[in-house]
């Protein structure tokens, strides 16, 4: 359960990183709730996997798949740069994050 509260949060996260682009573009209040709703839902559901996860490995986790999502949704919805670095990094991102909940 506490897995599934995480990558439900890491997804909230993301639509929460997709509000926020759009509610800088244009202030609507679609926009702001998307932003702000999904960075809330985010936060309540990271905050519920504590009570099955270790805080550590939880945020962990949680800041991989947000990260790496909001990163690959600009890149594959807005136009942002794809270059070779930037895979690279989204790659140490996905090594790191396992390392860590390997070792934990």
């Amino acid at each position: 359960m506490g897995w599934l509260l995480v990558l439900l949060a890491s997804i909230a996260e993301i639509v929460g990183v997709v509000g926020l682009r759009f509610y800088s573009q244009k202030k609507t209040v679609r926009d702001f709730l998307l932003y702000v709703g999904g960075f809330g839902l985010s936060f309540a559901l990271l905050y519920a996997s504590f009570n099955y996860l270790q805080l550590s490995i939880a945020y962990i986790v949680w800041i991989g798949i947000g990260t790496v999502g909001a990163v690959v949704v600009n890149i594959i919805f807005f136009g942002e740069s794809k270059n070779f670095t930037r895979i690279i990094s989204i790659i140490a991102i996905i090594i790191g994050v396992a390392g860590l909940k390997a070792v934990a």
